[in-house]
Parts: structure tokens; C-alpha cells; sequence
């Protein structure tokens, strides 16, 4: 259990979502004229069909309200205090606070059926670090929050999905997303450094995602001076900042070991070390090291696992159903409603 919290925490430290891509903080919405129509990936192999019900029974440790949703305590972050609410009011938070408000409906029920299994998830692995919370407000730990950012349009998108969660083998996924995955995504052992089997719902896939996505998240570049990749080096066991180099690389082109002198290191822990927010991906396109430091380039914006939120805003953009973009990013799933009506 604790391993699987560990593995969701460095996911959402990976994560990069859409509303976090630009120094304000949010990234500007494609403007209508620029959407260009396409489709985000083939067919899966498995459909997910949203069921009235499912042989799937809630954590113990929550209670159902009047209304048939299921009660949180939710530590806040910013006024230090556990707060009782409903699930649904949760969630609602959460969306505004990883997609942005003025985005089409379909992406962002798409995002909220995914977020809500990432919570149903994480209380089920353990739950939030803060006494008497199950989930927080905390960034470190869980989803972003943001009830500023609440408005209609985020509350159909959570009412519309009322109680829906993605299950596979019975149980709900490790729901893993991104901002933009440079064109493909990746499968969890590449994109995170997964250490076990591969979880049987992830895959990995071309995707066609928005031309209207901030430039520096297509393709970006970072310069760090070399005194700071040496201190993520040492971090990470040690190894040469000057002869820092791409080793390998996966399936899906992102590099997964860097090669420092005689030493390797994982390119995930590497990003991590260095700043998630600087080297936006692992998907790179160059790495050199100057008198300048070491300059690095790549595509995309997280760590490429799940969906990419550019490309859903792409697909729905296109007609795409919610159903269909979760569909096209997750394999051997289905869609089921766990609570409500």
C-alpha cells in the first residue's frame, strides 16, 4: 500500500497538467478558430461502457450522505483545517483546479472521471498524510484544487459524471495523466520509471494533440548551470555533471538513463531532481553540455502516461465523447458508475 501511494505521489509530481504550464500558472485555452480536427488515437482493444452498477464496493472508511454521494474529509491546504464535504463538491475543486474552466465539456469529463479515480484510488491506497484527512488539498501529496476556478461549465461536467470511476479487474486504476505527451504516449514503466509489472490498462499510443498548445510545452528548451546538475547528480548517488549524456531510451522515444561519467541514472529521477516544471518531459530531442551548463531539450509535458489533456481538448474538439477520449488513452477498462443515480 505504501508503495502504490509513493508511485501516485512521484505521478503527480511528473504530471504537469494544463493548468500549470505557463509561469502564471495556467496556460491559455486554444481559441476556437485554431482547433483542427483529429482524432487522438486508434480504437482500443477493449471498450469501456459506462454499467448502472458495479461489484465494486467503496473503502470501509467512507460514509454515503443523504444525497447518495459519499463523504471526504478533505484537508485544506491553505486554511490548515480538515473539512467535511462530499464527494462530488471534491471533485469539483479538483477539476478547476487541473483543466481549465472554459474548455469543451467532453475533456472535462473526461478529466473528471479520471480524477475522481485517482481519489477513490488514493483512499483506497492509504490516503492523505495530514490527521483525520482522507484527501488534501496539498499539491505534494494529491490533485490540485481550485474552487476559484469553479464555474458552470465544471459543475455539468461533474454532475454528468456523477459516481463514474475507471475499474479494471474490479478495481480503480492508477489514473494516471499529463499535459501533452509530444505526439505519443508512454507506457508506466517508461514514462514513470514503474518498477513492477505493467499495470494491464495503460498502453501506449500516437496522439494528435492541439496546435493551439503553448509553444514552450510542444517543444521546449532549459539551461541549467552546471553546479545544480551536479547537485541533483549527487542526490541521485553521484556521477559527472560535465559528461551528463542520453543513454537509453524506450519504447515511445522518451530517454529513461542518463549516463553521467561512469554513473546512470534514471531519467525520471533525474527530472525530478532537476525541476519537473524546467525539464517538462523525458521525451527529449538534444542534451549538450556548454560554458553555459548543460542545455536540454525536448516535446511534450509530463511524464506521458495516461491521458494527455491536450489531446483530449483535441478530441472533444472533434465530437469526441468523454467515453471515447478515456477509451483511447486506457486499455482493458470499463467506465461504471459506483455511486449516485
Amino acid at each position: 500500500m505504501k508503495r502504490t501511494l509513493l508511485l501516485l505521489l512521484l505521478a503527480l509530481a511528473l504530471t504537469g497538467c494544463a493548468c500549470s504550464t505557463s509561469p502564471g500558472g495556467r496556460s491559455p485555452a486554444p481559441s476556437p478558430s485554431l482547433r483542427a480536427a483529429a482524432s487522438a488515437a486508434p480504437a482500443p482493444t477493449a471498450a469501456a461502457s459506462p454499467q448502472p452498477a458495479a461489484d465494486y464496493a467503496l473503502p470501509e472508511q467512507l460514509t454515503i450522505g443523504d444525497n447518495g454521494v459519499p463523504l471526504v474529509e478533505v484537508y485544506l491546504a491553505e486554511e490548515e483545517v480538515v473539512e467535511t464535504m462530499d464527494f462530488e463538491s471534491y471533485l469539483a475543486g479538483v477539476l478547476a483546479g487541473e483543466m481549465h474552466n472554459d474548455w469543451p465539456l467532453e475533456a472535462l469529463k473526461a478529466q473528471a472521471i479520471i480524477a475522481r479515480t485517482f481519489a477513490l484510488r488514493f483512499i483506497e491506497d492509504g490516503g492523505s498524510r495530514y490527521a483525520g484527512a482522507q484527501l488534501s488539498t496539498d499539491i505534494d501529496e494529491a490533485q490540485a484544487y481550485d474552487m476559484n476556478q469553479v464555474n458552470d461549465r465544471i459543475r455539468q461536467a461533474v454532475e454528468e459524471t456523477r459516481g463514474l470511476v475507471i475499474l479494471c479487474e474490479g478495481e480503480p486504476i492508477q489514473a494516471w495523466f499529463h499535459a501533452h505527451a509530444g505526439g505519443v504516449t508512454a507506457l508506466a514503466q517508461e514514462g514513470l520509471g514503474y518498477d513492477e509489472a505493467e499495470p494491464p490498462y495503460t498502453r501506449s499510443v500516437q496522439v494528435r494533440e492541439s496546435p493551439s498548445a503553448p509553444e514552450d510545452v510542444r517543444a521546449w528548451t532549459a539551461t541549467f548551470p552546471l553546479a545544480r546538475v551536479q547537485s541533483a547528480l549527487d542526490a541521485l548517488g553521484g556521477g559527472d555533471a560535465a559528461a551528463l549524456a542520453i543513454g537509453e531510451r524506450g519504447p515511445s522515444g522518451r530517454v529513461t538513463t542518463l549516463t553521467a561519467g561512469e554513473t546512470t541514472v534514471r531519467a525520471v529521477d533525474f527530472r525530478r531532481e532537476i525541476g519537473s516544471t524546467e525539464m517538462k518531459s523525458t521525451l527529449l530531442t538534444d542534451l549538450s553540455v556548454g560554458e553555459e551548463g548543460v542545455t536540454i531539450s525536448g516535446s511534450g509535458y509530463g511524464h506521458g502516461v495516461g491521458m494527455s489533456q491536450w489531446g483530449a481538448y483535441e478530441m472533444a474538439s472533434d465530437g469526441k465523447t468523454a467515453q471515447e477520449i478515456i477509451e483511447a488513452f486506457y486499455q482493458n477498462i470499463e467506465i461504471v458508475r459506483v455511486y449516485g443515480e
